[in-house]
């Protein structure tokens, strides 16, 4: 490969990372990051005081572009949108996912979708590549002056929702685990201890299949809803432990089929919100990844 191939598909990680956190679907963010490479390849590289400083600016403002888009399809869309969830290809050990942050866990994505696109590709660009003033302004086009009201105006606004516990990989393992075990055995009352009084349930089902179009409050009418499940379809629901997003995860298979993909919000002891991804064309690449089908039947949620 010739000097800028090189170059692009090394810094390639890093951007596919950037318009992924910025669209929450894949296939969205590999478009954007195929767009960059045109342009990389009819650019005067020779011009260029720095190739990762270009790739991240032109793939930035490619990513704020298509999510302006996006975000007027998504005031049409049925239901909540959460993102399309990425699966571990391989298996991850516990360091490795002590390397890896919160920053592109399916609860993050879906605080970042208050943002407007501007802010988010700010606050992402800052907060979690950490790059400086400079290279957020000249991605943005704006003074570092505005970036940094626009970094502050997004940090406030994330404030409330932001992570307040920090628990470690093997609590969350643990928890999951217990929750797994409950609702494929049908223990009402082990899923009703495992869920926080308050917790939430916010389901994806995106018109195609049932879901719910406001969040599940509440711990035990979440642990009817899986108790609920179980009783309708026994073993033929099971369980498995996954890594989604860089966190510990759950996939449910009804009858066989993939039926859902599961992202949980905890504080070491309870979970406190779910995150149900039941869109099956959300759910596809996750299924042929693993050479499954979808799953036929889909109870609610």
């Amino acid at each position: 490969m010739n000097d800028p191939t090189t170059t692009f598909h090394r810094l390639r990680p890093r951007l596919q990372g950037i318009a992924y956190r910025m669209l929450g679907s894949p296939a969205e963010a590999e478009e954007v990051v195929q767009d960059a490479w045109l342009r990389w390849h009819e650019a005067a590289h020779d011009d260029l005081d720095s190739s990762e400083a270009w790739l991240v600016t032109v793939t930035t403002r490619l990513a704020i572009d298509r999510l302006r888009s996006a975000k007027v399809q998504r005031e049409h869309y049925i239901g909540t949108w959460l993102p399309e969830p990425l699966m571990a290809d391989a298996p991850v050990t516990p360091e490795q996912l002590l390397e890896r942050a919160d920053d592109v866990s399916v609860a993050f994505l879906a605080m970042l979708e208050r943002l407007a696109p501007e802010a988010r590709a700010a606050f992402l660009m800052r907060e979690v590549f950490d790059a400086d003033y400079g290279e957020v302004a000249e991605a943005l086009g704006k003074t570092e002056s505005a970036c940094r009201q626009i970094v502050h105006r997004a940090k406030a606004q994330l404030q409330d929702d932001r992570p307040r516990h920090i628990v470690p990989r093997e609590a969350q393992l643990r928890l999951l685990r217990g929750f797994a075990d409950a609702a494929a055995t049908g223990q009402f009352d082990r899923l009703q201890s495992l869920l926080a009084e308050d917790a939430q349930l916010i389901g994806d089902g995106g018109g195609k299949v049932p879901s719910f179009g406001v969040p599940l409050v509440g711990g035990r009418r979440i642990a009817q809803i899986f108790y609920a499940t179980h009783r309708r379809f026994g073993e033929d629901v099971r369980f498995e432990v996954v890594v989604l997003n860089g966190q510990w995860g759950l996939l449910r298979f009804i009858q066989g089929g993939l039926e859902s993909a599961q992202s949980f919000v905890t504080d070491g002891e309870r979970i406190l919100r779910l995150h149900v991804q039941r869109n099956p064309d959300k759910l596809a690449r996750i299924a042929a990844a693993l050479g499954r089908d979808l799953a036929v039947t889909n109870p609610r949620p």
